[in-house]
Formats: C-alpha cells, structure tokens, sequence
C-alpha cells in the first residue's frame, strides 16, 4: 500500500515552481538564465514597512497571535476595505493567512463538500483547479477566448451552472493575462448570479492596486446584493513587495470565517507575527510605493509588448493589469528548432526558449489555456531587454 494518499492523483505540480525551479539549474550549471516565470516584484519591501517589522522584534512581538490575526491588523484591513472600495467589515469578518493562497485554499476547504462545483473562469492562475479538487470538490472550467479579452460573459457562466455549483472564482486583474473586469461587467455577471441564489463569488484581489488604464471594482462592491455571498481575498505580496513574508487575507460571511479560522486552527495557527505588523504599516502607511511600482510596471508592459510583438510568430496584447502577458505563439506550433525539433505545444515552446536560449517562461498549458506563453515582466528594464531580445532571436531561428 502506498504511502501517498491517492486524492494527490488529481493534483499537477506548479509548472510555474518548475520552470523556475529548471532555471535555477541551469543557472547552477553556468548559464545565463533571465527566469521571467515567477511572479514576484523585483521592487525591495519598503523601508518603512521593514522598519515597522524591526520594531516589532524588539518590541517582543515574536509570541503565537490570534488565528485569525491581530486585532490592529485586521482592523486596518477593514479601515483599508472601507476607504477603497466603501465596504463595511467587522474585525470579526476577516481572517488573515500565510499568503492570499491560503485564505483561498482555507475558503475551499471549509465550504466544500465532495462533488461541490466551482466555476473557474480559464486562463486561470495554476493552483485554483488543484486546490477545488484537494478541497473535493470539481473545477469547472469555462474558456474565455482572447477576443472577448480572456473574461468570463454572462451567458458561458449560465451555460457552467448546475445544482452543484457552490462557487465563481473572479481573480481581477487577472493572472495569468492582466484582464481586469470593469463595473458595468461585473454586474452583468451579478445578473445571472441573482437567479442562482446558493453560489457564491471568491474574488480574488491580489493585483487590485496594479491596474493601468482600466479601474478596478471588486464585486461586493459593485454589486452589494451580492455582499453576504461574496469572499473578497487579497494581501499585501504584489502590491507592497512582500511575496516572502506571507501575509493574505479575506473577508467575508461571518460563518464561512469562522469555518476558516477552524481549519487555520489546525493547519498554520496563524501566520508571522512580525510580518503581520509589517503588514499594519502597509497597509495603513499610506502606500505611496505603489505608485513608483506601478509607473514602473507600465513602462516594462510597453517595452516587452512592442518587443514580442517583433517576434515572428508571436502576437501579444497589452494587458490592463497585473505584472504579465499573455501572448499566444499558435504561428509557432509546427515551426522546427535548429536541432530539428517539431514544436508542438507552448510546453515544447517554452523548453526550446529556456534550453536554447536561457530564457524562463511558463507554458500557457499551466493556465489551462494553449497556445500561450505567460511572461512576467516583474524584472528590470535591462532583464527584460535581453530576454526579448532572445526570444525574438529564438523565433527567428526556427523554420
């Protein structure tokens, strides 16, 4: 009998930890790698915030905290969901996790029964398939095409809908493709969601300060009818340069917080002390680094965008949020490498980049979503300079 519990079957590892995980090999071996598969910001955590941290060491703050977190962070969540977006929490409401990923997996967790749908709008972020399954319950996936700009319409979530559906998962902006959903199609997605009472919306709002031409809205507040059956999730890893110190946080339903708070009980406890009055002073500090990284971000989307779409082959469109493109290479699928090699997928793709010219992207495959690419252009002008300018050279060589 073996060891490992047979529900890991249904569970694929992270492809985007691979690839960056194979670039650090080559790395290891000499190459010079420029990995843009992670999706991390390049950008140092603020002074201030690291500061704040330091104080808190000394301080002795190094103790167990309450599960769901400290009051004073959780009530500057809800001073920071009141002032953005005018939604009204109570500290009691919110939970606060080792990363938004585990406030997601948390939800999944303490809501799920087995056979339990959730609704997953593709391209998706990796894990949201694996974690419903881990949870027992069955992603559905709808693909939403590049010309309605990857996002979920009214009528192909009416079409996903059965008596077993318990959840949209909305994540906006979106990665793996930057699409962010505007007020007016939120509520078009809320006209369907009225006639199906027992659903409920996991918003995931990670990359809500990284918006560029478009603004954001989160669903409960766009749609308040929909507050009491919306989970909104977010942290202070993209927005505040904080990836490695692991604060998430939701807020929601009283009763599925709690539920959440029970299983974190028996998982993680809770998250970092330290880090989570680091994350008080991101979170109430004022913020103003998120307008140096997002005018930052702006002008390496325009820079890879104008590059890739240079690359024969590729075609790329510029994305109104996140950190990503998501540009297809289906002209690449059948082209042969220098070494006689068939392209057949973005998998092969992305292999023939990092294996012949040092460059890291995830396959577009990861995302449920073929045939693309994802590069994250959280990297340094210069980076990002020589690693089009690879990929370009990589297109060029094939026939």
């Amino acid at each position: 009998m073996s060891i490992v519990a047979q529900r890991l079957n249904v569970v694929r590892p992270s492809e985007t930890k691979a690839m960056t995980a194979r670039a650090a090999e080559l790395r290891d071996q000499g190459r010079d790698v420029i990995t843009l598969s992670q999706g991390e910001p390049d950008f140092d955590t603020p002074i201030a915030v690291c500061e704040a941290a330091i104080r808190a060491i000394r301080d002795g703050r190094t103790k167990y905290t309450p599960v769901a977190g400290i009051k004073p962070l959780r009530e500057a969540i809800c001073d920071s969901l009141r002032r953005d977006h005018r939604l009204d929490y109570g500290i009691d409401q919110v939970t606060v996790g080792c990363g938004a990923k585990q406030v997601v997996f948390n939800a999944l967790f303490a809501s799920l029964d087995q056979g339990d749908e959730v609704v997953i709008p593709t391209p998706c972020w990796v894990s949201y398939p694996d974690m419903v399954a881990l949870a027992g319950g069955k992603p559905v996936l709808v693909a939403c095409d590049e010309f309605h700009g990857f996002k979920l319409r009214p009528d192909a979530l009416e079409a996903a809908i059965t008596p077993r559906t318990k959840w949209l998962m909305l994540n906006s902006p979106c990665n793996p493709t930057g699409a962010v959903y505007s007020r007016s199609e939120l509520l078009a997605l809320t006209t369907v969601l009225r006639r199906h009472p027992q659903i409920h919306v996991l918003s995931d709002d990670i990359y809500e300060k990284l918006t560029y031409k478009a603004g954001f809205a989160t669903m409960a507040a766009a749609a308040p009818e929909l507050y009491d059956r919306t989970l909104t999730v977010n942290g202070v890893s993209k927005a505040d340069a904080m990836t490695g110190w692991r604060v998430g946080y939701g807020a929601g339903p009283l009763a599925l917080i709690k539920a959440m708070n029970l299983i974190q009980s028996q998982t993680s406890s809770h998250t970092s002390s330290v880090s989570q009055y680091a994350a008080i002073e991101a979170l109430s500090g004022g913020r103003k680094h998120i307008d140096e990284f997002a005018s930052a971000f702006l002008q390496r989307r325009d820079l890879v965008v104008a590059k890739l779409n240079q690359a024969e082959g590729l075609l790329c469109r510029a994305p109104d949020g996140a950190f990503y493109v998501f540009p297809s290479c289906a002209d690449i699928i059948g082209k042969r490498t220098p070494a006689g090699k068939v392209i057949e997928t973005d998998t092969d793709f992305a292999m023939y980049l990092l294996d012949a010219f040092a460059v890291a992207v995830v396959p577009g495959s990861g995302f449920m979503a073929s045939p693309y690419i994802r590069i994250s252009y959280a990297s340094s002008l210069d980076d990002l300079t020589r690693a089009c300018d690879r990929i370009i050279a990589a297109c060029a060589a094939l026939s």
